[in-house]
């Protein structure tokens, strides 16, 4: 069973969400899959991986940022202004307010014992990281192909960036000129060694944590795995390498369907969240 809802932030911001598993939802544990850069709720595997995990037990709630430039239709981007305004921090404030929402009843009457996990791809894995690292609602944490680093950009580009007000970029599948405003570069260098400090976030986990990530992933590289690694609690944390892959794990959108490493990542997915929530 899914269900589709529009959460309005404290910002006034639309959050379109659609959750699967909504059947006994008051003792289901939940779990957020939050999306990354050029990313949504209905990319290809997403729809697909929320089914699974609702499958095996869990409510899940999948959700496109409020800047996320994507709103209807669903796989287009539609609002580049908005898009062009996004900022890491912002991200981070409405994931926040989302679990706050899941804990205050917005779905629904929840019991106070459900645990929360979060599941981020690329860019939303170091949004989830920061996120589990100043909350205390989360319990557990995956992150597929995550990112080390928030300022991914070199200092002639940042330079470039701020001389004409904007940073373009081509999203290579819609062909579109997708540009960045100074808001973002601000974001970098007022908050890169608090709030968006990785390593920071990273050393400050205490909950179980799952790092995957393709072994020829060319957009975010392994090596940024393995850093997030060794900043980690090895106590608490795993990490699990997917050979001959890159970084959505051989899924495209539109979803054509699953693969044999893709359903390896879902069940090892499925196996960590069942141990660390429901067990």
């Amino acid at each position: 069973m899914t269900q589709d809802y529009s959460y309005k932030t404290s910002n006034n911001e639309l959050i379109s969400i659609t959750t699967f598993g909504n059947e006994s939802i008051e003792s289901r544990d939940c779990i957020f899959f939050v999306h990354g850069f050029k990313g949504f709720k209905d990319w290809g595997f997403g729809p697909y991986l929320a089914k699974y995990l609702a499958a095996k037990g869990f409510f899940v709630v999948t959700f496109n940022f409020s800047h996320n430039g994507v709103h209807r239709p669903v796989d287009e981007f539609t609002q580049l202004d908005k898009f062009s305004q996004n900022t890491y921090s912002l991200e981070v404030k409405e994931l926040k307010e989302l679990l706050n929402a899941y804990r205050d009843g917005f779905f629904g009457n929840v019991e106070s014992t459900n645990k929360i996990g979060l599941l981020g791809h690329s860019r939303g894995g170091g949004i989830s990281i920061v996120s589990a690292s100043v909350s205390g609602a989360v319990n557990a944490l995956v992150t597929w192909s995550s990112i080390s680093k928030f300022d991914r950009f070199t200092e002639r580009q940042k330079k470039e960036w701020r001389k004409n007000g904007m940073h373009e970029i081509i999203n290579a599948r819609t062909k579109q000129v997708m540009k960045l405003s100074i808001s973002l570069l601000d974001d970098i260098e007022k908050n890169g060694e608090d709030l968006l400090n990785l390593e920071e976030a990273t050393k400050k986990l205490n909950i179980p944590y799952l790092i995957i990530h393709g072994e020829q992933d060319l957009a975010v590289r392994l090596d940024e795995a393995e850093q997030i690694y060794s900043w980690s609690n090895k106590s608490i944390t795993k990490f699990e390498t997917i050979p001959k892959t890159g970084h959505t794990f051989d899924v495209k959108h539109p979803f054509e369907g699953s693969n044999e490493k893709f359903d390896r990542v879902l069940e090892m997915t499925a196996g960590f969240f069942t141990d660390a929530l429901i067990k």
